[in-house]
């Protein structure tokens, strides 16, 4: 398992203030007891921040038939919607959550061209409450495919999470299960599929990114 690129420089921050509060302490105090108090806070504190941004190897089958799933974590959301941004139609959505502890390397639920990436200012709500899609800071990604036609989906910024990464341009080429951006510290990615879609998966499910199949095409 490796980590990943975006957690470099969050990572050389927590080790540097770690290790000067570390520091401080042993300064400050001739206390044992706070000096091994101190080192263990700090060490599960970074195992923690290390943790999130683990990127383990992941063995991708591509499937044209399939939706894969684009994150790890848990589906919170399948209903049937209205999609009012750039597809003005009704599709169904489905809702991953992610929580801190999941991995949160976001993937190409399908190939195909990139043909919108948008990023949107907007706020902080939880990203479970039903007005975080359209209020949150977010991001649209939409793929041509010849099989699923266009194919949309969200990453969503929630109340932890503070910064959303988006690799995707338009005219790029999206290989189905490769990565195209990142959410530091939990969120969650909507996904608005044809109404013919057939959903594999039911709300509670825990679902892998690359790996988990959401839906097919009868």
């Amino acid at each position: 398992m490796t980590i990943h690129k975006e957690g470099k420089g969050t990572l050389t921050v927590s080790f540097v203030v770690l290790f000067i509060s570390n520091a401080l302490v042993q300064y400050l105090t001739d206390l044992q007891w706070l000096h091994i108090a101190t080192l263990t806070i700090s060490v599960v504190l970074y195992a923690v921040v290390l943790q999130f941004f683990r990127n383990p190897k992941r063995t991708v089958t591509l499937n044209p038939d399939a939706i894969i799933c684009p994150a790890d974590g848990k589906v919170v959301t399948i209903e049937e919607v209205f999609e009012d941004e750039i597809l003005k139609d009704k599709r169904i959505q489905v809702s991953i959550f992610m929580s801190p502890f999941n991995v949160h390397v976001n993937r190409y639920p399908i190939g195909g061209k990139v043909a919108e990436a948008i990023h949107h200012e907007g706020k902080f709500l939880v990203a479970w409450h039903p007005k975080s899609s359209t209020l949150n800071e977010r991001t649209t990604v939409t793929i041509d495919n010849d099989r699923w036609g266009k194919v949309l989906f969200r990453q969503i910024a929630g109340a932890v999470a503070r910064r959303i990464v988006m690799y995707s341009k338009p005219g790029n080429l999206a290989l189905q299960g490769s990565e195209y951006g990142f959410i530091k510290f939990g969120s969650r990615v909507d996904l608005f599929l044809p109404l013919d879609s057939e959903i594999l998966v039911k709300e509670g499910d825990v679902v892998k990114g690359g790996i988990t199949e959401l839906a097919k095409r009868p």
